[in-house]
């Protein structure tokens, strides 16, 4: 028989729902696509098509990966954010949608502020495969961009996205955090989704996020705050006067991420932002006018 591209979606299909792979037809059509080298909608406007041997045998080792766990944006090697599809490999955190709320609350801050001083200075710690950082300068392009990362992978994979995306505006650097700053630059803001998740919540993890993401990007210590509390006990002094740090946090953090910032006088205000799903997503808290 021969196996046509509808005959082997439609077999792919079914065979997902029988390992509970989320969204079977949509799973099948991207790895169908990303193996023939085609976009989604010429899998339908080649229905008919019957595929080689070779290219069956490339499409069932991708499948035999999905059923394993493994990511569809670590099969394909990359995944779609904000307007942009972003290179992704297993030493950075595969961009979701829940982190476009940081992204158009700092296009807001940006856009806020137009007019204002100019161009404002930007910073993202953490930046993986510069998912956030990318997408501010593709909207604002005249601004300054820096972007950090303690992983060099995830460096060398963000540069890469920039370089796609938007060239040469944004300027990386290697650091855990503040670490790397070895003067006191000021920044206009500062973002960060960085990692979160209990450690002890880490195994209860979908497996294709607990087996294959990178726990660099995951593990946020004992109680999830750590990287919050390393962030912001040294944050207000790299922001200017009445300066802004936006950062991605779970759920269920908000009267954590509350206890943290009161300990310091230096910042005058806390907010925090929901999600689509009503879930408190990010914080944006601003330091204190001199």
């Amino acid at each position: 028989m021969d196996w046509t591209i509808f005959k082997i979606l439609s077999w792919t299909e079914s065979y997902f729902k029988n390992y509970s792979t989320d969204s079977p037809r949509l799973t099948a059509e991207i790895l169908l696509a990303h193996c023939l080298g085609i976009e989604r909608l010429d899998l339908y406007l080649q229905h008919d098509r019957p595929l080689q041997k070779n290219e069956l045998s490339e499409f069932k080792a991708l499948i035999k990966r999905r059923i394993q766990n493994e990511p569809v944006a670590y099969i394909t090697g990359k995944k779609g954010f904000f307007e942009s599809d972003f290179e992704v490999c297993k030493d950075v955190l595969i961009p979701r949608p829940d982190t476009e709320t940081i992204v158009e609350q700092a296009l807001n801050i940006i856009e806020n502020q137009q007019g204002k001083k100019c161009p404002k200075t930007i910073l993202e710690l953490g930046t993986g495969s510069g998912a956030i950082i990318i997408s501010l300068a593709k909207v604002f392009p005249d601004h300054l961009y820096f972007a950090s990362d303690v992983s060099k992978t995830a460096l060398e994979m963000a540069k890469k996205n920039g370089q796609k995306i938007v060239k040469d505006r944004i300027h990386y650097f290697s650091s855990s955090w503040f670490s790397s700053l070895k003067e006191m630059p000021q920044f206009d803001l500062i973002i960060s989704n960085p990692p979160y998740i209990p450690t002890r919540d880490i195994q209860d993890l979908q497996p294709d996020i607990s087996e294959f993401e990178p726990m660099l990007a995951l593990d946020g210590g004992k109680d999830g705050l750590e990287s919050y509390r390393s962030i912001l006990k040294d944050a207000y002094g790299y922001l200017v006067s009445g300066g802004i740090i936006l950062l991605e946090i779970g759920f269920d953090q908000k009267e954590g991420i509350t206890n943290i910032v009161k300990q310091y006088p230096q910042y005058e205000s806390i907010d925090f932002i929901k999600d689509l799903a009503d879930h408190n997503r990010v914080v944006l808290i601003k330091k204190s006018i001199d």
